[in-house]
């Protein structure tokens, strides 16, 4: 599956709004801190989408989650 920049602030935004940052420091949940780094590394690469395949299973199931129940 195709993964385009927009899906995956998509994913971020609905794990974001189901583990909300915590703490004075705003320290990301696991799910959250993922995803951020797929993004980072696609802005850095100036990638408009990744293939989710390529990924490994952790990010690849938050997507999938976060895409099939919004």
């Amino acid at each position: 599956m195709e993964c385009s920049l927009a899906q995956l602030e998509s994913a971020i935004n609905f794990w974001r709004a189901r583990l909300p940052a915590r703490g004075p420091e705003g320290v990301l949940a696991p799910e959250l801190s993922a995803l951020a780094t797929l993004y980072g590394r696609m802005i850095y690469e100036r990638r408009a989408c990744l293939d989710t395949a390529a990924l490994d299973s952790y990010p690849r199931g938050l997507i999938e989650a976060a895409l099939t129940q919004q």
